[in-house]
């Protein structure tokens, strides 16, 4: 087994740097050789994310044709070929077995593949342990036909999303960030893409295919975008023609590819090389208050930005409340958070009261909610 390094296809393995804090020297790396071999050689729990497309196994017997009688590239290749159903499984379950020693708990892997195998995949998947988070279809819009005419068109591919566990906590979903992209409407689990083609496609100098089963890399960058952060490390055991490192590459990500065929290796290090990643300043996630930073109304009392006797309206100059230097409202000769207070007044079960209390600026009144977002700007610029 060799490490490819980008900077040049043919490159030797460098040794592990002495610095504890360097870069592995298998990180945004493709590795040569067997997938369950390299995976057993990468470190425990060290990968963020994995996207698997595995051999389908599409059991085709003899050629297909068009109804003018050329010939279909089809998924011919031997390394789609099993013997039989269970040696199909057997390979599925020692490859899972690997993946998921390497994935950290909080960890996903996502498998794509096709009626052939899909279904096998996803029973071995939570054989092994692994918690099925959403099965989500990739829909085709340009689809090959059914040149036989004997069954429906197939139109999609379907793919599994899963945790590393069914108790796995903080796996990655970046939920507001793709519902911002889809108009503020949640994104549903039926993804509609081209299948690649055009400039995207990896040809040879003759014309044919670099690779039958090259992915569309909208499809990895909705997949990414999805289930990642900048600078995480996504694993991909069936590297392929190097989709996942290129759009990993473009996106911020780390990658590590895995891939036996020297052809694929070479054309996926050429294409990756040649990859720039856009600006860290746009990568920045739309994310929810609740992944922000844990802010008290007591602090902002002790940081200053409102003092004991401060008084506190709503928007409208309804009600009244009094800060306390324990970090309580007083109204009415009682105390309560700022919550409980606001809901008090109004004579409701529950407020939100960083949105309904308001205090008075130079440019009128601002919901206490702004001096909260002072401090946990604060936050993120100590931490940078």
């Amino acid at each position: 087994m060799s490490v490819v390094r980008l900077a040049s296809a043919r490159a030797a393995a460098p040794k592990p740097a002495a610095n504890t804090n360097a870069k592995p020297d298998w990180l945004d790396t493709i590795i040569k050789g067997d997938c369950v071999a390299a995976l057993d050689a990468l470190p425990e729990k060290s990968i963020d994310v994995i996207f698997a497309d595995p051999p389908y196994n599409l059991q085709l017997e003899g050629d297909l044709h068009r109804p003018d009688q050329s010939k279909v590239d089809a998924v011919d290749d031997h390394w789609d070929q099993f013997e039989s159903f269970q040696a199909y499984d057997a390979f599925t379950r020692a490859w899972l077995l690997a993946a998921r020693r390497v994935l950290k708990p909080n960890g996903t892997i996502w498998v794509i593949g096709s009626y052939h195998n899909i279904f096998r995949v996803g029973a071995s998947l939570q054989d092994i342990g692994f918690w099925i988070l959403n099965d989500v279809i990739w829909r085709k819009t340009n689809p090959m036909p059914n040149f036989r005419g004997r069954r429906f068109q197939n139109a999609h591919e379907t793919m599994i999303w899963a945790s590393r566990d069914q108790n796995a906590k903080g796996y990655t979903f970046n939920y507001e960030a793709l519902k911002a992209s889809n108009d503020d409407l949640q994104m549903r689990s039926d993804w509609l893409f081209p299948i690649c083609n055009g400039g995207e496609r990896l040809k040879k100098d003759n014309g044919d295919k670099v690779h039958p089963t090259q992915k569309p890399e909208a499809l990895l960058a909705r997949i990414l975008m999805s289930s990642t952060k900048p600078g995480d490390v996504v694993l991909d055991p069936f590297f392929g023609s190097g989709t996942t490192g290129a759009v990993a590459k473009r996106l911020g990500r780390h990658f590590v590819g895995i891939e036996r065929e020297q052809a694929y290796i070479d054309a996926a290090a050429a294409r990756i090389e040649a990859v720039e990643p856009v600006d860290a300043a746009t990568l920045k996630l739309v994310t929810s208050k609740r992944a922000e930073p844990r802010v008290a109304f007591l602090t902002l009392v002790e940081s200053g930005l409102l003092q004991p006797g401060a008084v506190l309206t709503d928007a409208r100059k309804r009600w009244e409340a009094t800060v306390q230097a324990d970090g309580s409202l007083a109204h009415g000769g009682e105390q309560a958070s700022i919550h409980r207070m606001g809901a008090k007044v109004q004579g409701l079960d529950a407020c939100n009261g960083w949105t309904f209390w308001h205090f008075e600026s130079g440019s009128g009144l601002e919901p206490i909610d702004a001096l909260r977002a002072e401090i946990r700007k604060g936050i993120a610029a100590a931490g940078a």
